[in-house]
């Protein structure tokens, strides 16, 4: 029975246990999270059932991707890059508006998906093949800072016209890539350089775009009110730029920092941030319990971005603290695999797709304490979610996939002296 077992769950067993218990928070914290969604479906099992479901798909996902031995992921490239520059494309013309932002395609059936998370494991599967490829005794070859460049850049600029967090999140985790790829550090701080000259025209740009249309908003809410249509709940400001209005909001409202009387505290315009807050400083030590959450009524994401706030609040600092090392230990576990890895691909292709899980947890928890403007960022394998989970279960597939298959490197047997 145990060797049955042991033939399914391959890979390495600490990852394992990591993705076990991950799995687990999710399905009990997503439960407790999504009070708003069962009162008003009047369901009181469906949601956490569908999320559940999910997850078992997921851990399926998982098992087959580990069972793909790690060369044959090579062969994809080229599919995945044509499925994820169509689909991009696609939701940006006829895609599905969230919150504002058209992220998801529907499909027949009810089913829906992000391509932005197709295109981040893409984005990753396709730098370690170059960085792989390209690699020579004294580090990368020049040639693959541009080879990268060339496919990551557009794809980034295609996701961040919708989910500009996103598109730096991936950003972020190509250029630590290149870095552990050896990319050489000229280019490197060149790209620095650009990025921030980049950045501050962005900075400057959003704050102009986004003024205006939110004086435009403003100005649209005043005549409706004097003509009477007070019907008008959603009213779209900006023009082509109309995400600057969402970003310049999000930017000043980080950005302000001055101490404000609870009684002078706007709990409708800031309720996110607002109730996060209260759930956290709530917590205590141990927390209040699983389920026991008081917050979660009042935080209309509170089983997606905001999810972490309720682990806080229900498991403390103790049990968040644990959420965290997992996360640690599941870098710390990838990186052992890697440089136990005899050829470059499988070991950049690992420690790739392990910074993207880590890399996005720690932005969703830094928003969640309030270190960090409010993005649309899950926590990964945590958050309630439908194409975001199985991908997540993908990448944890392949990381056990390169646990399992790459060639390991061979220890140089010490030489004894006669």
């Amino acid at each position: 029975m145990n060797k049955k077992i042991g033939n399914i769950f391959k890979g390495d067993k600490v990852i394992w246990m990591v993705f076990f218990f991950l799995c687990m928070i999710s399905i009990v914290e997503v439960f407790s999270a999504s009070s708003n969604l069962t009162y008003k479906s009047q369901n009181y099992i469906g949601p956490i059932a569908f999320h559940t479901g999910t997850i078992i798909v997921g851990v399926i996902v998982a098992v087959v991707t580990l069972n793909i031995p790690c060369r044959y992921f090579k062969l994809m490239t080229l599919f995945l890059l044509i499925i994820s520059g169509i689909t991009l494309l696609w939701v940006l013309v006829g895609g599905e508006s969230i919150n504002g932002a058209n992220r998801v395609i529907s499909l027949p059936g009810g089913i829906t998906f992000q391509p932005s998370e197709i295109a981040k494991g893409t984005m990753v599967l396709y730098t370690a093949q170059i960085l792989s490829a390209m690699q020579r005794e004294d580090g990368a070859d020049k040639k693959a800072f541009k080879y990268v460049l060339w496919i990551v850049i557009p794809t980034i600029a295609l996701i961040g016209i919708e989910n500009l967090s996103t598109a730096a999140l991936l950003f972020g985790v190509i250029f630590l890539m290149m870095f552990i790829g050896r990319v050489p550090m000229v280019q490197l701080g060149k790209l620095v350089g650009a990025c921030t000259i980049l950045i501050a025209v962005f900075l400057t740009l959003v704050l102009t775009l986004g003024s205006i249309g939110a004086s435009q908003e403003d100005s649209k809410q005043t005549t409706e009110a004097v003509n009477g249509d007070t019907d008008t709940k959603v009213i779209k400001g900006g023009g082509v730029f109309h995400r600057f209005v969402t970003w310049r909001n999000r930017i000043v409202k980080h950005l302000d920092k001055k101490d404000i009387a609870p009684d002078e505290y706007d709990l409708d315009k800031d309720a996110q941030v607002a109730h996060a807050n209260i759930a956290i400083v709530s917590s205590n030590i141990i927390g209040k319990g699983p389920g026991q959450s008081v917050e979660r009524d009042f935080l209309s994401q509170a089983f997606s971005d905001f999810i972490f706030a309720i682990v806080i609040e229900e498991l403390g600092i103790l049990g968040a603290t644990g959420v965290v090392f997992l996360y640690i230990v599941l870098l710390y576990r990838t990186a052992r695999i890697a440089s136990r890895c005899e050829n470059n691909f499988p070991a950049f292709f690992a420690m790739g797709l392990a910074l993207l899980l880590v890399v996005q947890a720690t932005f969703n928890m830094l928003v969640a304490v309030g270190i960090a403007p409010v993005t649309g960022q899950p926590l990964p394998l945590i958050s309630k979610g439908g194409t975001s989970t199985i991908i997540n279960c993908a990448y944890i597939g392949a990381i056990l996939s390169v646990s399992r298959s790459a060639k390991k490197r061979t220890p140089k047997m010490a030489v004894k002296e006669i």
